[in-house]
Formats: structure tokens, C-alpha cells, sequence
């Protein structure tokens, strides 16, 4: 194994020492040798064989292991770098003309950059006269360079300066201006790009210092501003100054003072300096900035502690413009377009205020500077002389109240002279009188509603105005309601009735107009037609009215009116005052037929007279009137009360004509002990009635047990003669025992009497047998007996008591239906208290079998 691995490891070294052994005899070179070209120059390859002559080889180039010569008879071969294209790794291979044995040289890696450009750099843009700055330039990431310098200013030319014949890299210059640099290299020379430009300043040691004229803080937009650059010394010397603003040049003069008008645009920090006229670079330093603010033209404020002027005082007025100082102060008024105010037409003062007496449309302005400078007019004021005159507010109808919908008229009035006014009006409601001296309100509302003021000015002079008026207080009530009174309310025959009216929120200017209510069948709220009363025609001028020889029931409305166009108030509910005298067109019945009634109880009221169509109404002691479909059924003429109010209530019939005699009803609640007493009673009778009916069932039952076909009767009696009666029936029994009438086999009788029950009352048991000897019946009716042994009929009201017989578990749910025992218990309602009479009830066809069950 080792000695397999030793052979091919030597086979492996005879195969590649020809290639690699002897390839690195050949040695290639370049030049020039530098580490970076750049497109434009060219490189010279040269192969050496180290072997025989020149001629005995042929040369090829190859560039990243790929052939980029073909072999050729030269051993030089010149590439022209024309991008960077040809950056890579060469190599020259050489072989023999005689043997074609072929060696190459080692690689030689070749950088190809972009075209590069020089940099300058200064040792310091700025120097002090008589002092020097080095500049250097380069060129990054290469070698072999030497370096041109040049220089221009801004008014002359750029010119190459002479240096000696080094790299020229560093040069040392004391001069102001623009230089640049660039280097060369190779034959034919080749030129990097030229460098950025680098300015050299050579400052003086004199600094300037920028002043402003005028100085205000703010600088107004339109004002003429003066800047003045100083420096000390250098008389002679010929100069030129320069501003800037936000370090740009925005100015130069020959001269040290800069005067311009000012806007917003040139706000900024300012600086300046000054150079020599012939040389640009050679200059002071700046000085210290300054600010200078500009803001748009000011407008004039004028203000005034009032706008009306006492019409014997004077009044003070200010011209002011914040914030700014230097002013001095104009002052205008509109009768006097020719010019500002004078001493003559005002008391001036130093503070931009003045005094004025007259009244007028004043306005200021206020100016500085030479030449003057003015800001804008103020907003001109109004001020107003009071003159003597007094306005005054009046009302039409002088009434202290006004209503909703009524007409009326304000004035304002103004005493003294013989004037022409203007009027103007102020108002704090919803409603903004007109400006005229009177004006007129045609339906009056609650937008209306609040104070008033007027005051005049006159014509002649739109400035002189008396003072405002004293405030008016106008308040719009609601339309009033009319309240009618009638006395009486209970007619004597023939007696005199009196109406009177009166409005709510009483005031003056009212007339009364009187009308008597006739019924409207036909309008389901039960409202009237309205009548007026004789001589009520155009109103009564007093709130009282008197009929004469009233003697039907009559109702009876008033409202009342005033102003032009008439206002009228509300209706008045209507009144009434009832006759219980029977009127023969109508009349009204009650039944049962007396004044007082329990509040249980129930009232039939009917209409009778000259009519088919009625209507039941009723005044209650709290003053509701109402009729008879609110509380109780109206059917026909007749309306049915269920229950009586508990209180005293006047009723009555109402046609389309007239009016009934009218019904004092009162109502009477049921006293507790009443109410106790009765429950005793019924709870006393169901408790009898159900200890009867258990006694009859267990006799039953036990009779049926014993025989199906005997029979008993048995009587039993508290007093002679029920004695008597009841031994006659036994008797009668007895004969016919077993031998029952067709239609019944058997009856058993049992009467039992309670201790109460000792005159009369008594209870009666019946049961009966059917011909199949199958069922028993029993019915219990309770009945009322007189004294004489007669009966009465009895109320309709009943006590039911059943009594069921189930049949046994096991049966059909039809013959469980029929096995059942009815007993009927009826109580009646006896004249004698307490007596109770149970009567026979017909039998029905049903088997009795198994269990009893007994309901009550």
C-alpha cells in the first residue's frame, strides 16, 4: 500500500515540474511601474526568457489565464489604457523556435482606475498681511506626479504660476485670490482634472463696526433705512465696502454708507467689511452683525374712553402704534378735509392725545423720519354731542297689559325745539324695531317681549343725538281666559240671575259681551252654541249683567274685547243655574227616586220632554262638568249609573232646545259595621248549608247500605204547627211505604231547623230513586217562609253544592262519568231574617256507585 502511493506521488511531480519549475525563469516587467493607471495612459510590457537570445523565442501575452497576445517575434509590448476594461493579472509565455518548448514569467497584476482629480488643501483660508499659507495638492492612490499651480481673482484672469522643477506639491503663497492645482505624469504628459477653487483672504487689523439710522426696533416696511460701515485708518487707500446678509453679498459700494427703503423681504443679520479696490482677497474682517427687522406698514389705533360727549364737556382721544417709538401724531375730522387738526380745533397734548368738544368722524395717523414717514389711517370713531332734548318711549293703547295677537303701536316722543330728527331704536328681544319715530305691531307675540330704548339725532348734524331713552318694559302675556260667575246657582221661580266677568291678569279697556249656552246634540264633547244676550250686542261697559224672571235651568258663557281692531279674550267656561221645577219640554226623572244614595248603588237617570235626542250632564261639588258617556252608559233617553260619586252632584237633561230641571244627588259609602254584619250572616249560612248536606250524604249512604228498597221519612220540628204539618206527612209516608209514585221509588224528607230558625224557617231534604234502584239525587234549596206557612219567591242569587260519586279504579273514564250524586243548595233571601227553605229538584238518570266526594 505505502509503496503504491510513493509511485503515484512521483508520477504526480514529473507531470507538473515542467510547467511550474521552470516557468519562473521568465520574468515580466512594466513600464512605468505604478500601482495605479487611469484610462489615457499607457504601459509598456517587456518579457525576459533568461534564456538564449531574444530572437530564439516567440512571445505571447495572457491576460486572467486567457491568451491576449498571440505569439509574436517581439518581446516588448506597449497596452494603451483606455478604460478600466483592462485591470486583471498578465502573464508572458515564451517558446523555443527550434524545440516549441514552452516557460512563462510570473503574473503581474495591473489596477486600472477612473480619471482621478487633484486635491488642494490650505493650511488656512485667511492671513494677516505680510504672512504666508501652504497649500498642498494630491492626487489619491497613486504616484509619479508632479503638480501645476494657478490663481485668479474675481477681475482678472487665471494664470499658471512658475515654480521650479520638482513635484511642485507644496507651494507657499502670501497673495489673495482663487487657486487651483493638478498633476501630470507619463510621456506624453497626462493631466488629472483640476482641483476645487480655494480662496485665500489677507485680512487688515482694523475691524469695521456696522451701524443702522435711523435706530428702530421695529424697522417698518416703506421707511428709509441708512447702514454705514466705519473703519479706522487707511485714508488714502481706495476702497470698497461690502454687505452681506446670511453670508452672501448682497451690496457693495465705494462708499462707507448704504441708505435703502425697507420691506419685509430684507429682514436679516447684516455685516460688512472693506477691501481694496484692486485687489478682492485683500480685505478687513467682517464686522459684528446686527439685526434688522422689518415689519409690514403699522396702522394707527384710536380709542376713546366714550363715544358721546356731555352736552356741555369734552371727551379725550388716543392715537397710538405698538410697539414702535419716534412718532409724532395726526389727527382728522370729516368736516375738516383741507388738513390735520390745529390748536384751534382741539387741546393737544405731548402723549398723542387730544381734547375734543364737538361731535364728528374722527381718525389719526402718526409719522417719523426725514423724510416723514406715515403709517396708516386709523379706523375712524364716531363721537357723538349730546344735546339737551330728553327722548321718551310711549306706548299705544296706554295699557299695562298687552296680549298675545293684540295691536299695538311705540313711540318715541322727544320734547323741546323745533327739530328734524332721525331716530334709532334699541331692543334686547328676538324683534328689531324699524328706525322711524313710530312703528306699529299688528299682532303682538312673545318675540315681542323686552325693554325698548329710542334716541334722536339731528338731521342737520349726524353727530349731535340726544341720550338714549329710559327703557321701556314690554311684556306679551298669553290671551287671557274670561271667568264667569252666576248668583244664584239655584233658581227661586221668577227670581232675577246675576252674570259677572272678569279677565285674568286684570287691566283696563275691556267691554263684556253676555251669552246664553244652548246645547249642541250633534258635537260629541258636548259643547254650545252661543247666544248673545239682548243689549250685549257691542258690549257692556261693566262686568256684570242681570236676566230677569229666569226660571228654567240655563247656562250661560261671557268673554270680554277691546282696541281697534277688536281683541277679544277666551271664552268663559260655561255656568249654570238650575231649577228643580219640571219643565214640560224636559225634564229628568231619577230611579229609585230619592236625594241620597250609597255610593254602591245603581241610578237610572231619564230624559223625557219635546225631543229624541238627549244628553245627561252632571256638576260635581269640585266644578267638573261632564256627561253621561264619562261615567256611566247612555241608552236612549235613559243613563245608567253603577255607582254614585261620594259626594253632592247636580244632574241634568240636556236637548237641542232646552235645558231640564236640574237633581241634587248625594252620595252616602256604607258603614263598616254594615259591611261587617252582612259577612257574618253569609258566612253563617254557608257554614249551616255545609254541615246540612254532609248529614244528608251519610244518611244516604247508610241507607243504601241497609236496603235498597226501604223507605223513611222522618220529621223533626222546633215548633206546634211545623210539628203538625210534618207528623201528617209521616203519616201519609207510612201508608205509602214501598209504593212510591210512578215516577219516583222513594223520598226522604229531613228538615232541620236551626235555633234562629224558630218561627218559620226550615230546611228541606229530598231523595229519590229511579226505577233501576241505581241513583240518588238531592237538591237543597234554601227558601224564605212567612209566619202564615206561605212561601216567597226567592232571589235569584244561589249557593251550589255538589257532591260527586267517583267510581273505583279499574272503571271506564264513561262509567266513571256517570256515577255521580248532585245536590243543589239555593239560599234565598227570607222577609223573616235567617229562615232558609230547601226544596225539591227533578232527578236525573245516573247510577250512584263507589266513593262520595262533596264539594261546597
Amino acid at each position: 500500500m505505502g509503496h503504491t502511493l510513493l509511485c503515484e506521488l512521483g508520477l504526480f511531480l514529473l507531470c507538473t515540474f515542467p510547467f511550474n519549475g521552470h516557468a519562473e525563469d521568465a520574468v515580466l516587467t512594466s513600464d512605468p511601474d505604478w500601482s495605479t493607471y487611469f484610462p489615457g495612459e499607457s504601459v509598456m510590457f517587456i518579457c525576459d526568457m533568461k534564456e538564449g537570445e531574444v530572437t530564439d523565442w516567440e512571445y505571447k501575452i495572457k491576460k486572467d489565464d486567457e491568451e491576449f497576445i498571440h505569439y509574436n517575434s517581439h518581446e516588448t509590448y506597449k497596452l494603451q489604457i483606455s478604460s478600466t476594461y483592462y485591470s486583471g493579472n498578465y502573464q508572458c509565455c515564451g517558446r523555443k523556435r527550434s524545440s516549441h518548448d514552452p516557460k512563462c514569467s510570473n503574473v503581474l497584476s495591473l489596477t486600472v482606475s477612473g480619471r482621478p482629480k487633484a486635491t488642494l488643501t490650505p493650511g488656512t483660508t485667511t492671513i494677516s498681511v505680510g504672512d504666508t499659507v501652504r497649500l498642498t495638492c494630491s492626487v489619491e492612490r497613486s504616484d509619479g506626479w508632479k503638480y501645476e499651480w494657478f490663481r485668479r481673482t474675481s477681475d482678472t484672469k487665471e494664470v499658471q504660476l512658475s515654480t521650479n522643477d520638482g513635484q511642485n506639491k507644496v507651494i507657499s503663497v502670501s497673495q489673495g485670490g482663487i487657486y487651483r492645482c493638478r498633476g501630470g505624469r507619463g510621456n506624453p504628459d497626462f493631466y488629472t482634472d483640476i482641483s476645487d477653487d480655494v480662496t485665500i483672504h489677507v485680512t487688515f487689523l482694523n475691524k469695521p463696526v456696522l451701524r443702522q439710522q435711523p435706530y428702530w426696533s421695529p424697522t417698518f416696511s416703506g421707511e428709509m433705512i441708512t447702514l454705514t460701515c466705519e473703519v479706522s485708518g487707511g485714508e488714502s487707500t481706495e476702497w470698497v465696502y461690502e454687505w452681506r446678509r446670511a453670508w452672501s453679498v448682497v451690496h457693495h459700494e465705494n462708499k462707507k454708507y448704504w441708505k435703502f427703503r425697507a420691506s419685509e423681504s430684507i429682514s436679516g443679520d447684516y455685516d460688512c467689511r472693506r477691501r481694496l479696490r484692486d485687489d478682492s482677497y485683500s480685505s478687513t474682517e467682517w464686522s459684528e452683525a446686527i439685526t434688522l427687522s422689518v415689519s409690514p406698514q403699522p396702522k394707527a389705533r384710536l380709542s376713546a374712553a366714550s363715544r358721546t360727549i356731555s352736552a356741555e364737556g369734552s371727551l379725550t382721544l388716543t392715537c397710538s402704534v405698538n410697539p414702535s417709538s419716534g412718532w409724532q401724531y395726526y389727527w382728522y375730522r370729516d368736516d375738516k378735509p383741507s388738513g390735520p387738526l390745529t390748536s384751534q380745533d382741539a387741546a393737544f397734548h405731548s402723549n398723542g392725545q387730544i381734547d375734543v368738544s364737538q361731535g364728528g368722524l374722527y381718525r389719526c395717523r402718526t409719522g417719523r423720519g426725514d423724510p416723514v414717514y406715515y403709517t396708516e389711517y386709523s379706523d375712524s370713531v364716531t363721537i357723538n354731542k349730546n344735546v339737551p332734548n330728553r327722548a321718551v318711549v310711549s306706548l299705544q293703547p296706554n295699557w299695562p297689559q298687552i296680549y298675545r295677537g293684540e295691536k299695538i303701536t311705540l313711540k318715541c316722543e322727544i320734547s323741546g325745539g323745533d327739530v328734524e330728527w332721525e331716530y334709532k331704536w334699541r331692543s334686547n328681544s328676538s324683534y328689531k324695531p324699524p328706525n322711524q319715530n313710530e312703528f306699529s305691531i299688528y299682532s303682538a307675540s312673545s318675540i315681542h317681549s323686552g325693554n325698548y330704548k329710542c334716541k334722536g339725532t339731528m338731521k342737520s348734524s349726524q353727530q349731535s343725538s340726544t341720550d338714549w331713552s329710559d327703557s321701556f318694559s314690554l311684556m306679551i302675556l298669553e290671551r287671557p281666559l274670561s271667568v264667569l260667575t252666576v248668583s244664584p246657582s239655584w233658581l227661586s221661580p221668577g227670581a232675577s240671575v246675576t252674570l259677572s266677568c272678569v279677565v285674568q291678569h286684570p287691566s283696563a279697556g275691556w267691554r263684556f259681551y253676555w251669552y246664553k249656552a244652548l246645547p249642541d246634540i250633534s258635537d260629541k264633547f258636548g259643547s254650545y252654541i252661543k247666544e248673545l244676550l239682548p243689549g250685549s250686542i257691542n258690549g257692556t261697559a261693566q262686568d256684570s249683567y242681570i236676566v230677569h224672571g229666569q226660571r228654567d235651568t240655563a247656562g250661560y258663557l261671557c268673554r270680554a274685547g277691546r282696541g281697534d281692531p277688536e281683541y277679544h279674550t277666551v271664552y268663559s267656561n260655561p255656568k249654570f243655574v238650575w231649577s228643580g221645577d219640571f219643565n214640560p219640554s224636559a225634564s229628568l226623572t231619577v230611579n229609585p227616586d230619592r236625594a241620597q244614595h250609597f255610593t254602591s248603588d245603581s241610578v237610572s237617570l231619564t230624559c223625557e220632554g219635546n225631543s229624541t235626542e238627549w244628553r245627561v250632564r252632571r256638576f260635581t261639588d269640585t266644578s267638573l262638568l261632564s256627561y253621561c258617556s264619562f261615567w256611566g252608559t247612555m241608552k236612549g233617553s235613559t243613563c245608567n249609573v253603577q255607582k254614585i260619586l261620594f259626594s253632592t252632584t247636580v244632574y241634568w237633561c240636556e236637548s237641542g232646545s232646552a235645558f231640564s230641571n236640574a237633581v241634587n244627588i248625594t252620595g252616602q259609602p256604607v258603614s263598616r259595621a254594615e259591611s261587617s254584619s252582612s259577612l257574618f250572616h253569609v258566612l253563617l249560612i254557608v257554614g249551616l248549608l255545609c254541615g246540612i248536606s254532609l248529614i244528608i250524604l251519610l244518611l244516604l249512604f247508610c241507607r243504601y247500605k241497609q236496603s235498597k228498597d226501604s223507605c223513611f221519612i222522618r220529621s223533626q220540628s222546633t215548633s206546634q204547627s211545623s210539628a203538625t204539618d210534618h207528623m201528617t206527612n209521616q203519616d201519609e209516608a207510612q201508608r205509602n211505604k214501598c209504593a212510591p209514585p210512578p215516577h219516583v221509588d222513594a223520598s226522604l224528607y229531613e228538615s232541620i231547623k236551626s235555633p234562629d230558625d224558630a218561627e218559620n224557617g226550615a230546611v228541606y231534604s229530598v231523595v229519590r230513586k229511579n226505577e233501576s234502584n241505581d241513583v240518588t239525587y238531592s237538591l237543597l234549596e234554601l227558601k224564605s217562609i212567612t209566619k202564615k206557612g206561605k212561601t216567597k219567591k226567592p232571589e235569584e242569587s244561589c249557593v251550589y253544592s255538589d257532591v260527586q260519586i267517583r267510581s273505583s279504579p279499574g272503571k271506564s273514564a264513561h262509567a266513571a262519568a256517570d256515577e255521580m250524586v248532585y245536590s243543589e243548595v239555593k239560599p234565598g233571601k227570607s222577609l223573616v231574617p235567617n229562615r232558609m227553605l230547601l226544596r225539591p229538584t227533578p232527578t236525573f238518570p245516573q247510577p250512584l256507585k263507589s266513593t262520595l266526594w262533596f264539594i261546597v
